[in-house]
């Protein structure tokens, strides 16, 4: 990211050649700067350029690097093989000298995500000149525009204050750090201006609508740091008041339903990232999620391929003791609760065989496993590392859950419980047992208590970290309940951000050794 130019031109040019399905205009003449201008020219070229970003984005949650800011939370952990096989990607749960400006596995998500943002910048400034068809541009920019909030909402959630690539106020902003408060406007300005021209429904589901905007806006407002001044619990429940009487979403009545391949975009899903089981579409991510000694059945004694166990893996994140465990043994699950064994794997037979784990192995293969991800699909014919189901990214309940707690900070707890309720209703059947409701607490109460129900609704999709984070729990429960961090109680309260990547410092003209986030040594 040293130059704009250097973002603008190779990052660009690389969206365009593998996304683009319009590419006469790579033909006629070399790939250089008036390429670019040719692309940009058109809304015929402009589209697919936009299609494409929609997919390098939702490439960023493919195999395991959608899973690099799952690790070092309280729900998930790496298993104990990852942990002694790969000390930098350990770092990320033990908080050790790994976890610093050189780690590669958090320089890869980084460096991921900025040709995306800047491709879309070149976007949002062409298309603002652009004279062409305007209902159709003002469209394009404002997906453009949610593309965009979406990837720096991620990189500043992660990362605190960062670059803000914006080509009108380039003068202005160069590549340098941004502070929050122009951070979290820059997302809040691209925001309102997509949910100004984007339509209430898309017949393309990997395509943004209004209410994927407004939900991803009222969380921008909910999760914004206080000390940005942009956390605003009413201007958040606004938003998300807008998602709920749309009428566009709902809750499933079978919350198992959420996870079954067969039945991929449901009313409750406000937006997620379209996978299939059929390469290049698949993201292997049961690859990382599965057990690696049910991996080994599918070798069979005579060497043939076996049944391919879709349930098997390789066993980069496990939940956490506390998130596996019943509360009746210090952990999460209510009696009867069915997120339980939908979202968890606590069972590895496999058509009447026993997996081994060997002694070369972590020793934790056997142990309660992720489920949420695994594609029934393979089952008996092709391997698990095809696993493609899509990937929520704003749900419904979510929604539901996080409009309870601007109803909860805005004075109407009682209310908030109602939505919450709701939500848990469904986790029993549709029944809440009298003793499973909620009732009668304080507004103290349904904070402690909001952020487990947002585990067993939402584990292992994303939203951990920045929920500890804007509760400032992150040391307190990650070092209570996380294995690795706890063996290494080093975790310190300025581990709520990653280190700015080494090669980034080093690269970027606009950012020096003195810009790291504090608590990090550039080295």
């Amino acid at each position: 990211m040293k130059h704009i130019n250097k973002i603008r031109v190779s990052g660009f040019i690389a969206l365009v050649l593998v996304f683009s399905s319009c590419s006469d205009f790579l033909v006629e003449e070399p790939q250089t700067a008036l390429t670019q201008e040719q692309v940009f020219r058109e809304l015929n070229s402009i589209e697919p350029l936009i299609v494409g970003l929609y997919t390098s984005w939702r490439n960023t949650k493919k195999d395991r690097g959608g899973f690099m800011f799952t690790l070092g939370t309280d729900e998930a952990q790496q298993g104990a093989y990852q942990v002694r096989t790969d000390a930098v990607q350990a770092g990320l749960d033990r908080y050790n000298g790994f976890l610093a400006p050189s780690n590669t596995s958090l320089a890869q998500q980084w460096d991921s995500r900025w040709p995306i943002i800047s491709a879309a910048s070149t976007a949002i400034s062409s298309l603002k000149k652009n004279q062409q068809d305007p209902a159709r541009r003002n469209q394009l920019l404002a997906e453009a525009s949610f593309i965009r909030a979406g990837l720096n909402f991620e990189l500043t959630q992660f990362w605190g204050p960062i670059p803000v690539i914006d080509l009108e106020r380039l003068s202005e902003f160069g590549t340098a750090r941004q502070s929050l408060q122009i951070v979290y406007g820059s997302i809040i300005e691209d925001l309102k201006l997509a949910i100004e021209f984007l339509p209430d429904t898309q017949g393309d589901p990997r395509r943004a609508s209004k209410t994927a905007v407004q939900a991803l806006l009222g969380k921008v407002y909910l999760y914004a740091p206080e000390e940005s001044g942009i956390r605003n619990y009413q201007l958040a429940k606004e938003q998300f008041l807008a998602v709920i009487n749309s009428g566009k979403h709902s809750l499933e009545t079978n919350y198992a339903d959420l996870w079954d391949p067969l039945k991929p975009n449901p009313s409750e899903s406000i937006f997620a990232f379209q996978f299939n089981n059929i390469y290049p579409d698949n993201n292997q991510i049961q690859w990382q999620m599965g057990s690696r000694a049910v991996a080994n059945l599918q070798k069979v004694a005579n060497g043939n391929e076996g049944q391919y166990a879709y349930f098997g893996g390789y066993d980069l994140l496990l939940p956490t003791q506390y998130c596996h465990s019943n509360v009746e043994a210090g952990g999460l699950w209510e009696a009867g609760d069915r997120r339980k064994t939908e979202s968890i794997r606590y069972d590895f037979q496999y058509k009447g065989r026993t997996p081994v784990v060997e002694g070369w192995m972590g020793g934790d293969e056997l142990n309660p496993h992720v489920k949420k991800f695994e594609d029934i699909r393979l089952d008996g014919t092709i391997g698990f590392w095809y696993s493609g189901k899509n990937f929520y990214y704003l749900r419904y309940s979510d929604i539901l859950l996080c409009y309870a707690e601007t109803l909860n900070e805005t004075g109407a707890t009682g209310l908030a419980v109602i939505e919450v309720n709701k939500v848990r209703a469904r986790a029993w059947g549709g029944t809440l047992p009298s003793d499973k409701a909620w009732s009668g607490i304080s507004q103290d109460e349904f904070r402690r208590r909001i952020l487990d129900e947002r585990m067993r609704e939402l584990c292992f999709e994303g939203w951990r970290r920045m929920d500890l984070n804007r509760y400032n729990k992150l040391v307190d429960l990650v070092l209570a309940r996380n294995q690795w961090t706890r063996e290494n109680g080093t975790i310190q309260p300025f581990h709520r951000w990653y280190p700015i990547p080494l090669t980034e410092i080093l690269q970027n003209e606009d950012i020096g050794p003195e810009d790291q986030n504090p608590g990090y040594i550039n080295q």
